[in-house]
């Protein structure tokens, strides 16, 4: 079965109890296998009386198109297909897909992945437009599966503003879904992470039909007495402890530090109450890290075997890191898009809020080489730069990543103070002028901050020489 690139990805979802300031989130970084794979960030706007057909240039799935509108994250390159990955609807309804996952050989001798089946560069853009809410986006994605069937196996976020739903597809037509408890973070990370089903609460899980069926026909249970979607459909292996869970145990490490566990365990839990409420600042820190202040930092001063042992969260191919918020506010303005584009371990993360007309032009303009009127290009150029003098370029780095998030606090507070008396048209056209405003000072910020590193940088080359006096 042909394989696509898009395939390594960490998730993050936090319930508004365990967040600071009671909103719900949903987070990704979207790898790739390449460092190089550009992304493109703007508003899909909504259409009339629209009659097309989508086929999927990756395995020519063929399915209506809707008319609504959403924030959307696509490919530069769209040759293998959209992989709209990530956004926010007009109804407030938002979505991260997909966490790549593996189902093991048991579960999928009895139901195969379908070739030409739904399939990670199409969810976004068959589901995102048409659903109500959270729980709908399980729903709908559900029914397309029965019909048309899952190429892969997929982790799928959902959230609106009062629900979080995950969503794991395993085979071809099977899945299980449960709502993040208000109180709860998960961390997921590239293995089927969903363990105990209640069945007598449909409030709280979702499953496809005949699950339960299809698991004891074919004797595929290992345990006695419960029922564990991770035991059952998931994977424990050699790549999963060196791969996947050592991410699953840095990230609650970070929100539960008094907690020891075993970076290899395959016990990891999947929901964890956290030991303080999480912002979304945390939640940055967490896509942007690598395995920090532990021998296993690939940048740190560990032993080489340690610094290659485990795949870190931030990594060269990170290409789209993105935190979906949905504050507690109806005012018109409560989803918030939060788009780090390259390395999220150097860039800044940008705040653009979802209900406007527009992002703006430097997120869609993405050349096939570099320039820094392109939003992508400005964070790969930055990224390469600071890496390639890390120790010297790390702390100014770190400054310049503060500055930025302490200004978005501020204008996020600042948009919302004179938006309170907007509605309707008023408010989406404010708000576009205001994304557009939020890019020209996060750009020109950046520009800055690489001059400024280039120019120490040229201090610091090799290819110099200083005359002993003694001789």
């Amino acid at each position: 079965m042909k394989r696509h690139t898009h395939a390594a990805c960490t998730s993050v979802m936090v319930g508004k109890k365990a967040s600071i300031d009671g909103s719900n989130y949903i987070a990704r970084n979207e790898d790739n296998f390449v460092a190089n794979w550009p992304k493109k960030f703007y508003v899909q706007k909504a259409v009339q009386n629209r009659h097309e057909t989508y086929v999927s240039p990756y395995n020519k799935l063929t399915v209506e198109l809707p008319e609504n509108g959403y924030t959307t994250s696509p490919d530069a390159n769209q040759d293998e297909g959209y992989y709209e990955e990530d956004g926010i609807n007009e109804k407030n309804v938002g979505m991260s897909a997909t966490e790549s996952v593996t189902a093991n050989e048991k579960v999928l001798a009895y139901d195969p992945l379908i070739e030409n089946g739904v399939a990670e560069d199409s969810i976004t853009t068959l589901v995102l437009p048409y659903i109500n809410s959270a729980r709908e986006g399980v729903e709908y994605l559900g029914n397309l599966i029965a019909k048309y069937g899952s190429t892969e196996s997929n982790g799928v976020e959902f959230f609106d503003k009062d629900d979080i739903w995950y969503m794991e597809i395993a085979t071809g037509h099977h899945w299980v879904a449960i709502r993040i408890p208000d109180d709860s973070y998960a961390v997921a990370a590239n293995q089927i992470g969903i363990e105990k089903i209640d069945f007598s609460d449909p409030e709280n899980y979702m499953w496809s039909e005949g699950i339960q069926e299809f698991v004891a026909k074919n004797n595929l249970n290992p345990d006695f007495d419960s029922w564990n979607f991770r035991h059952i459909f998931g994977t424990d292996t050699k790549k999963d402890r060196h791969y996947n869970t050592p991410r699953v145990w840095y990230g609650q490490k970070m929100l539960n530090p008094s907690i020891e566990q075993n970076p290899e365990s395959s016990d990891l839990p999947f929901l964890r109450k956290p030991e303080k409420k999480i912002s979304v600042e945390d939640i940055q820190a967490i896509l942007a890290s690598h395995y920090n202040e532990t021998k296993f930092d690939p940048l740190g001063s560990g032993s080489e075997e340690d610094k290659k042992r485990y795949r870190a969260i931030c990594l060269s191919r990170t290409m789209n890191s993105h935190i979906l918020q949905m504050r507690e506010t109806d005012n018109g303005n409560q989803a918030i898009e939060w788009k780090g584009l390259g390395m999220p371990c150097f860039s800044a993360y940008v705040p653009f809020f979802t209900n406007a007309n527009a992002i703006d032009e430097s997120y869609s303009f993405v050349p096939e080489k570099m320039n820094l009127d392109s939003a992508y290009w400005l964070y790969t150029a930055l990224e390469f730069v600071v890496e390639s003098h890390y120790q010297e370029f790390v702390e100014p780095n770190l400054d310049y990543q503060k500055e930025l998030a302490q200004w978005a606090r501020q204008k996020i507070a600042e948009v919302d103070k004179e938006s309170q008396n907007l509605s309707g048209a008023d408010l989406t056209d404010y708000l576009t002028d205001q994304n557009k405003v939020i890019a020209k000072h996060f750009n020109e910020a950046t520009k800055a901050h690489l001059a400024d590193l280039a120019t120490q940088g040229t201090e610091l080359s090799k290819l110099t020489f200083k005359m002993d006096p003694n001789l």
